[in-house]
């Protein structure tokens, strides 16, 4: 990691900064293959996945046998902890869904808002050398909570024309009804225009790449709503005196082993932090698989030093980050002071991974930033809030008079007409 001590406020744009391709030669690159997608459908799909994923499938679609054969190679412990997780995740999701509440907001004035669930959603799921088999679970869980009709997945397969068994199972937890196997802006593409063989949706959710996340935001032009344009996964620590430096490493571990364009960032007020943490990266490393991946993340990352909690809490509201852990004695005091961020960690013992994968709350949020107005995903995230409104002879009468002054003053006679004709005195 990079340590900075004491930086100038003006320079809080360049060390927040997020790793990033050139923007114009990305969108171009994706531009291309969700319009071949769009004209060639499956052919399309299939060719991209030969050249992408280093695989020639046969079809696209996973078959009943093949979600058979994958239910017996989970074993009975991981098949255990996806149960625990799911059960976890569908309490804390179910609370979300609320009955109608009507409101006379004047007699003979009703009015009320219902949820109704997105009829078709699609859900992209990364694969590749880390298969979020638990973004299926975050993701169908809320779906079929909010009453979706059609929930599809698509995920990149291994290079047998496979994907993992692990993301099969958690699939057929949640209802997923159809699952493919695409991966990348195609897969984006798919869902968004649809195939012979993918239908197309009215919603995509999930994370990925830099590739996944412009796809997303470029097919908004289309009128396909997206969830957020959620990129590569990143962890802000707020560490003090009080913080282990151990704990602190496993965390930004833990997110720089997603892969090397995420970022971690430490801010602390201890001056002696930043070296502790980095000797504990070191030793923790030595152990991990995935070290190499991480080491590249690391070094687009920062270790900074400030005076104080206020400076602290300044610089990590303008970065936002998608998951923020305040490791402190004084964490609940601290949170009060957080206004953007996707997901919060409070105290030495609320590891970040406890949310990636059991805790209950939603692991898909906002990044790069976008936590500044962007939420993570929510039973809300699958519904549509369609607002109603009845009103009495007596109720139109004792509103007649505002509307028809309001509709009068913006030239809209027709709209005073639509309430005179219906009352007795034709104000």
């Amino acid at each position: 990691m990079n340590i900075v001590r004491f930086p100038s406020k003006r320079d809080y744009a360049t060390l927040l900064a997020r790793p990033a391709m050139d923007s114009s030669v990305l969108e171009s690159k994706v531009q291309e293959v969700l319009d071949t997608v769009k004209a060639q459908g499956d052919e399309a799909l299939l060719e991209y996945t030969k050249k992408f994923d280093g695989v020639d499938l046969r079809g696209l679609e996973v078959s009943g046998a093949e979600i058979a054969a994958a239910k017996a190679l989970v074993s009975d412990e991981l098949l255990a902890a996806m149960q625990q997780a799911a059960a976890n995740i569908r309490r804390f999701h179910e609370v979300q869904l609320q009955e109608p509440q009507i409101i006379e907001t004047m007699p003979g004035v009703r009015c009320w808002r219902k949820s109704v669930g997105i009829e078709k959603v699609g859900l992209y799921i990364p694969g590749g050398s880390a298969p979020l088999f638990s973004t299926i679970l975050m993701l169908g869980i809320p779906a079929s909570i909010a009453g979706c009709k059609e929930i599809i997945l698509c995920s990149p397969p291994d290079k047998e024309g496979r994907l993992h068994p692990a993301m099969l199972v958690a699939a057929s937890l949640v209802g997923i009804t159809r699952i493919f196997k695409i991966g990348g802006a195609q897969a984006i593409a798919a869902m968004a225009y649809g195939t012979q063989t993918v239908p197309k949706v009215f919603k995509i959710f999930g994370p990925g790449n830099q590739y996944v996340t412009c796809a997303k935001q470029l097919i908004q032009r289309d009128g396909i709503a997206i969830d957020m344009p959620a990129g590569p996964s990143e962890v802000a620590v707020f560490a003090d005196e009080s913080a282990d430096p151990a704990f602190i490493a496993a965390d930004l571990l833990s997110q720089a082993e997603h892969g090397i364009d995420s970022q971690v960032v430490l801010v602390t007020t201890d001056s002696s932090m930043p070296e502790k943490v980095q000797e504990s990266l070191a030793i923790q490393m030595q152990k991990l698989p995935r070290a190499g991946m991480a080491e590249k993340a690391l070094a687009n990352s920062y270790a900074i030093v400030v005076k104080d909690i206020d400076d602290a809490m300044e610089l990590l509201n303008k970065y936002a980050a998608e998951h923020l852990i305040i490791a402190s004695d004084r964490a609940g005091e601290i949170a009060a002071l957080v206004v953007n961020a996707g997901s919060v960690f409070l105290g030495h013992y609320s590891p970040e991974s406890v949310g990636d994968y059991a805790s209950g709350t939603n692991h898909t949020l906002p990044t790069n930033g976008f936590a500044t107005a962007y939420s993570g995903v929510s039973v809300d995230s699958f519904v549509k809030k369609i607002t109603f409104q009845e009103l009495t002879v007596t109720g139109l009468e004792s509103i007649a008079e505002t509307v028809i002054r309001m509709a009068r003053a913006e030239g809209l006679d027709a709209h005073a007409n639509a309430v005179t004709i219906r009352t007795k005195n034709n104000v």
